[in-house]
């Protein structure tokens, strides 16, 4: 299984796994174009930044589950799902259109709620 380091002032470094059998396409994608950086945007409990990697839809869905990371082909942007968003119904974590869920935090997500708008984040392969 291929792992990832999620990187931020707030939160340090946070180890998440690539799912070899969900979305492998999108999966690839991103592995592929990591190291990657950007300016976090929040919305809810989602962060999410736009990146330079282009895939269209691979089975999307708009209901997650909490700590899922996902790629949202209208803004070419990659999320970390930790809670509720403004879309979300009851208890359920909603993007805010279907995402192409290719990975999940290894540990507990809560520390998501740490990063604010603005935070600088940058995504690399771990050793």
């Amino acid at each position: 299984m291929r792992k990832i380091k999620i990187r931020s002032q707030a939160i340090g470094d946070v180890l998440a796994e690539l799912y070899d059998d969900k979305n492998p396409k999108t999966a690839k994608a991103i592995w592929s174009a990591l190291p990657l950086k950007g300016s976090v945007n929040t919305w809810g409990d989602e962060i999410y930044f736009s990146i330079a990697v282009d895939i269209g839809r691979e089975n999307p869905q708009q209901v997650v589950e909490k700590g899922e990371i996902g790629y949202w082909p209208p803004g070419q942007a990659f999320c970390i799902f930790f809670g509720p968003t403004p879309a979300s119904v009851q208890n359920e974590i909603r993007a805010a259109s279907p995402v192409n869920v290719f990975g999940k935090v290894a540990n507990n997500p809560d520390i998501f709620k740490k990063v604010q708008d603005g935070d600088e984040i940058i995504i690399e392969k771990a050793s």
